[in-house]
């Protein structure tokens, strides 16, 4: 899955990507390329590292990043994965996701 210019997600079938198809990875990637330092990356609980370099390219194109905290989440893998490679602008709790959303987006 992936998003295309003029605001359509695009249904793919694609090699796997991190032992994923479909792959969080490949859809943040492409939401990235397409919205830039417009769009919010939010990476939650879950097990891998899909995702995390995704983040990274959100980051590093002036998009606001997100990850859950290592309390709440069930699995910390992929929100671990996104800190270390300093994907993560902000790391909270599920609660103070829905906070920054609220104050990131009018």
């Amino acid at each position: 899955m992936a998003v295309t210019k003029g605001s359509r997600v695009r249904l793919t079938k694609h090699e796997k990507e991190n032992g994923m198809c479909p792959s969080v990875s490949y859809l943040l990637r492409s939401v990235a390329k397409v919205y830039g330092a417009s769009a919010i990356g939010v990476l939650l609980s879950g097990m891998g590292k899909d995702g995390a370099d995704a983040l990274k390219a959100m980051r590093d194109r002036g998009a606001p990043t997100i990850v859950q905290d290592r309390e709440s989440s069930v699995v910390y893998g992929m929100p671990r994965e996104a800190i270390e490679l300093d994907a993560a602008k902000y790391i909270l709790s599920p609660q103070e996701i829905v906070a920054m959303l609220r104050h990131l987006v009018p």
